[in-house]
């Protein structure tokens, strides 16, 4: 066996990568990560270094992880700043630091992508192995999945968060399936928002990357830059990727567009996976009643019930979303600290942590919009 670090995944064969992973999650995609590093959206001086990890048996790839030295926390939604706060406190420099995720995205998935657990488990020994000999502080993999769990020793402390997610509980065939399921205030709510956007003249356009056209794009990419500006933050997506994507993978892209008067006055891009979408980014020109509810929210609900997908991601955070059908739903997190002092209390503070965040979700549950008893939040 073989290790190498990939400064670029373009080193890995486009082939080679993919047959790591079952195509569940287009995240994973060899297309979707080398975009983001062929088309400007991962820059060092906003923080992203690409720093892979490949496993090879001669020239059979056998394990891989996404990887990125980092220079800040920005962009990851797992947040650890006040780790680093406390770092610098002490006079120690927390960054760089080493990142097995998906650049932008808080979508839980694999990040150890091998044929076994053997590899997998090889991958996390290289992981520590080559943190600790080039001094790095730190050694995260965000948003893993559960089944992954296992495969992480005592080293590596866990983290737990809550997102909303929708899913598709009784096989409801359609919208009214999925509203008769709610209690009447909420299903009353709903159908209001949904009438004020109807009521306004707004028509909606569901579009895959293969059925947009050059201008569908710019407006979805206007849309993004819409959002950041708004917000005073810098975009990292560029219309190049989002045209690369479109062609690459045209059947994991769908664009959600909203035209008043002839014009897209509003838009969200979406992933699909295998049997789940994945709500990224949303953006308008227009301030309409119920307008951002019904494209980010709505459509997306609508176009799973259609398709038969079984959820519905639409990102991170968001209380608001449980009034909407989403439910509390758990994510987690690794992070494996170099220096026995700090790991040691950062281990009672994450457990602290996760206690209040599964005490968090529970009260959530007893505030479902649907009838019958409160479920337990779900591990993903």
């Amino acid at each position: 066996m073989m290790l190498r670090i990939c400064h670029a995944l373009s080193e890995v064969p486009t082939s080679q990568w993919d047959a790591l992973h079952d195509g569940s999650n287009p995240f994973l995609f060899h297309a979707f990560l080398e975009g983001l590093e062929r088309h400007g959206c991962l820059r060092a001086d906003w923080g992203w270094t690409p720093r892979h990890l490949a496993l090879w048996d001669g020239d059979r790839l056998v394990a891989a992880a996404p990887g990125y030295l980092k220079a800040n926390s920005h962009g990851e939604f797992v947040f650890d700043h006040a780790w680093a706060h406390a770092y610098a406190r002490h006079g120690l420099d927390y960054f760089p630091k080493w990142l097995f995720a998906v650049p932008y995205s808080p979508v839980t998935g694999p990040r150890l992508l091998a044929r076994d657990d053997a590899a997998r488990r090889a991958l996390l020994e290289a992981i520590a192995a080559h943190a600790d000999a080039a001094g790095l502080a730190s050694a995260h993999v965000n948003f893993h999945t559960g089944a992954e769990d296992a495969l992480f020793d005592a080293e590596w402390l866990p983290r737990l968060d809550v997102q909303y997610h929708w899913r598709n509980l009784d096989g409801w065939d359609g919208f009214d399936a999925f509203l008769a399921a709610m209690d009447h205030k909420h299903r009353k709510n709903i159908r209001q928002e949904r009438a004020k956007v109807q009521r306004a003249g707004v028509t909606f356009r569901r579009l895959h990357g293969d059925e947009a056209s050059a201008e569908d794009l710019d407006a979805i990419h206007h849309f993004y830059l819409r959002t950041f500006r708004d917000y005073g933050n810098s975009p990292a997506l560029t219309r190049d990727f989002i045209g690369y994507i479109a062609r690459e993978m045209p059947r994991n892209i769908l664009i959600i567009l909203a035209d008043y008067q002839d014009n897209p006055v509003a838009g969200a891009l979406c992933l699909r996976g295998g049997d789940t979408l994945y709500g990224r980014y949303w953006g308008a020109d227009a301030t309409l009643p119920g307008l951002h509810f019904e494209t980010c929210y709505y459509q997306g609900i609508e176009y799973c019930l259609e398709q038969g997908l079984a959820r519905f991601e639409p990102g991170a955070q968001g209380e608001h979303k449980l009034a909407r059908g989403f439910l509390p739903t758990f994510v987690r997190s690794r992070h494996r600290i170099a220096d026995p002092r700090f790991r040691l209390a950062l281990r009672q503070w994450c457990a602290e942590e996760t206690h209040a965040v599964r005490r968090h979700a529970a009260n959530l549950a007893t505030h479902s919009p649907f009838r019958g008893p409160a479920a337990p939040a779900p591990e993903t």
